[in-house]
């Protein structure tokens, strides 16, 4: 059967579905399942807080390094690719139910995080330039939200149950593959509907509101990247040292469940104000969130930075991505690879100054406020800068 065929069969929904699970697997489990375990693993002696810390960073260094791999690849690789990340991230998730050394932790770690950016950067061209389906962006990117919650849950009723961490390992995995085997036969398919191969090369498509310019996105992602990172990595730490009542994974939970809705809102405000106005609102209200610890350690204040940055993290991705897509074809590189990477180098520094700045402090007010500073200065970046 022709493929353009089949694809004109089907509606687009389940496309961005299937990109959606992708990104839950290699985001959601792959990349984020171990902010949830972190704490665990410290109580049960699997590993002590500053092997989780090198685990984290590499981490951070894999998805900068897939990152990179990805800026030259062609986008009709995107969905093999997109399977392979499936394939890693399910095999990174397994290994760590066999009590690893410190050398396979760190090591499965920077797969992890490599396969996270292919799956990321992968999905993302599959469905908004080769499906060229960019109103399937926030479902996309919903994707990532839905596995972080969905993780958190299950590491929540296992901490509950007393299972241990292999186990929980091991059931996290087998979610993973469920949701990779229900995306892996639509991927299967790669031609976009014939109605909308027009919009690629059309200039009203591209034009519709004032860009953003490519090297400006790449500067406000980089400090977005840097900005999240610290609430993404210690913030269920933070509660077990500061607010060891609440239940950490429910936050975490909240954290994910927050990313699912906002998606969706962000995409409509994007649409409706612009990548400008849209980004800087975005990154605002997340510093917010971030900051929010910092003047308060009541429950409150650790759900409603859960919320507000969990709300909007993905909020940034779902319009940057589709930002960056109307001006790809200035530049002559893969830009959501680039930009990918520039988030990447941001999660890089940023636990490596929260390190810093914990052992001078021996808190994380400091770690945390740098962080909210970095957001604003992306928020700014968003309204001051106009060309480039």
């Amino acid at each position: 059967m022709d493929s353009t065929f089949a694809r004109a069969g089907r509606p687009p929904i389940l496309e961005s579905l299937a990109g959606a699970a992708i990104l839950a697997v290699g985001m959601g489990f792959g990349r984020f399942a171990f902010t949830g375990m972190y704490p665990l693993m410290v109580k049960e002696a699997v590993m002590s807080v500053s092997t989780g810390s090198l685990a984290a960073s590499a981490n951070y260094a894999g998805y900068l390094v897939g990152a990179l791999a990805m800026s030259g690849v062609n986008e009709r690789h995107a969905a093999r690719l997109s399977r392979g990340a499936l394939v890693g991230t399910v095999a990174s998730l397994a290994v760590l139910a066999i009590h690893p050394t410190v050398t396979l932790l760190i090591g499965t770690r920077f797969l992890a995080g490599l396969v996270s950016a292919v799956s990321l950067v992968a999905a993302s061209v599959w469905l908004l330039q080769t499906m060229n389906h960019q109103h399937g962006a926030p479902i996309l990117y919903a994707g990532v939200g839905v596995g972080i919650a969905a993780s958190g849950q299950l590491i929540a009723i296992g901490e509950a149950a007393h299972v241990g961490s292999p186990a929980l390992w091991l059931l996290l995995a087998a979610a993973a593959f469920v949701l990779s085997a229900l995306a892996w036969p639509i991927t299967l398919h790669t031609a976009p509907l014939p109605d909308e191969q027009t919009q690629r090369t059309s200039p009203s498509h591209r034009s519709v509101r004032p860009n953003i310019g490519p090297w400006t996105l790449v500067v406000i992602y980089g400090f977005a990247g840097l900005g999240y990172i610290v609430t993404a990595t210690y913030l269920p730490l933070l509660i077990k040292t500061t607010a060891s009542h609440l239940s950490a994974p429910y936050v975490w939970a909240c954290f994910g469940l927050a990313a699912v809705p906002s998606c969706f809102l962000w995409h409509e405000l994007h649409q409706r104000c612009g990548s400008r106005l849209s980004l800087a609102v975005n990154l605002l209200v997340q510093a917010i969130g971030v900051v929010l610890p910092v003047f308060s350690h009541a429950p409150s204040a650790f759900l409603g930075s859960a919320v507000l940055v969990g709300g909007t993290f993905v909020g940034t991705v779902t319009i940057i991505m589709p930002a960056a897509k109307r001006v790809a074809h200035v530049v002559h590189f893969n830009l959501m690879a680039a930009l990918t990477a520039a988030y990447g180098v941001g999660q890089i520094v940023g636990p490596l100054l929260s390190e810093r700045l914990v052992e001078r402090t021996h808190s994380f007010d400091q770690p945390l406020a740098a962080a909210g500073a970095a957001l604003v200065a992306a928020a700014l970046v968003c309204v001051v800068r106009r060309s480039a």
